[in-house]
């Protein structure tokens, strides 16, 4: 557990948005971003709007502001600078990463995606599969919602290329045993291929102790701007031949899959989100703080409200698919709006794997470290009101 105490009322004093009543239990879907990283953005428009190999001040400044995005993007995933990739979202770093590695497979080979992941770290592999004749293997779930590793040990064949899956379910919040899967896809032979959008904002990642390959995330949901951050073994990134344009830098090997202009002003978005989150007590006195609002969420819940999944904190994040009874989730939804709460209400959650063990419909809770206990029991209380 860490020792350093996160000031929430502190926190919250560095965002615009939060200082009216309206309770944001939304982040799953996007976070709420602290008014230092708007300046941010701003301030790098302003101070930096070039590009790369101008030999003047904007053009030294855009030089700046990538460099100190790779680090700071580094020190957030446990890797080396070089090995740190920059895309628009997480969804388009993807498939341009997914196309890239599979340049040299051949047709029959195999890839294994889990009944957990979001359709970001499905579809790509798809898409693949139907243009090169791949096959693309389903790993099932438990009862709770949890993979099932016996079931993914058996789909391991000589042919398997890639086991993708994700660090945390952005519909149900469960938590994988990312070393594990990582080290069985190793000894495989096989690449480990992690989506962390949502584990990101809760907790640390050490990509690099964890054996990963490849791992994604995007800023917007800790607290940043739109953007896909990715890590790329370095051992790994030298063996792929890159799409992109003859001139454009090959060099250092994570540079190999920035296809284009990045939006510099972004970057420097990025790194005021780094900044933030390590003046706030970085990510291990997040995780605690957030997950004390789990518990006190789960210990509150009226006997009318049904909850999937993991029944406790262990093994997840702070995200929570539920339902009302006799409610129906949309109108759960547009109650709480009215109420002052944001929630949402979906039929997929973008994770299709998950749409026959769940009802037509749901309403996803997600808390983050900017909630307060007042805002959980507010969310409560509500709950019990529309039952």
């Amino acid at each position: 557990m860490s020792t350093t105490l996160l000031d929430v009322a502190a926190v919250r004093r560095r965002y615009s948005s939060l200082a009216g009543d309206f309770v944001f239990l939304d982040a799953p879907g996007g976070s709420q971003v602290p008014d230092e990283v708007g300046e941010a953005i701003a301030r790098t428009l302003r101070e930096a709007s070039g590009n790369l190999g101008a030999p003047y001040p904007t053009g030294h400044r855009v030089e700046e502001v990538l460099a100190r995005a790779k680090q700071r993007g580094a020190d957030f995933l446990g890797c080396t600078p070089d090995e740190v990739v920059y895309g628009m979202n997480m969804t388009t770093l993807n498939f341009a990463l997914t196309r890239t590695a599979a340049r040299e497979w051949e047709e029959g080979d195999e890839i294994l995606v889990t009944k957990l992941d979001h359709d970001s770290n499905v579809a790509p592999w798809l898409e693949l599969a139907h243009d090169r004749g791949f096959v693309v293997r389903l790993v099932d779930v438990h009862d709770d919602l949890t993979l099932d590793y016996d079931d993914l040990e058996r789909q391991f064949s000589d042919r398997t290329r890639v086991v993708a899956f994700p660090f945390a379910s952005n519909a149900v919040g469960t938590r994988n045993d990312v070393g594990r899967i990582c080290a069985l896809a190793r000894e495989a032979g096989a690449i480990s291929w992690i989506d962390a959008v949502h584990a990101a904002a809760h907790e640390p990642i050490d990509a690099v102790a964890l054996g990963a390959d490849v791992l994604l995330c995007s800023p917007y949901k800790f607290c940043g701007p739109h953007l896909g951050l990715g890590f790329v073994r370095r051992e790994l990134a030298e063996t792929w031949r890159p799409y992109k344009a003859r001139p454009s830098a090959t060099t250092p090997v994570g540079r190999r899959f920035e296809t284009g202009t990045l939006p510099y002003e972004l970057l420097g978005g990025a790194v005021a989100t780094f900044d933030y989150l390590d003046a706030i007590g970085g990510m291990e006195a997040i995780r605690d703080y957030e997950r004390t609002l789990g518990e006190r969420f789960l210990a509150g819940l009226p006997s009318s409200v049904t909850v999937y999944g993991v029944a406790g904190m262990d093994g997840r994040v702070p995200t929570f698919l539920l339902n009302v009874e006799g409610v129906p989730a949309s109108e759960v939804a547009t109650g709480l709006a009215e109420r002052g709460i944001g929630v949402w209400a979906n039929d997929n959650w973008y994770c299709l794997g998950l749409v026959e063990r769940l009802p037509p419909e749901s309403v996803r809770v997600g808390f983050i470290h900017y909630n307060t206990a007042e805002e959980v029991d507010r969310l409560l209380a509500e709950l019990a009101a529309l039952a």
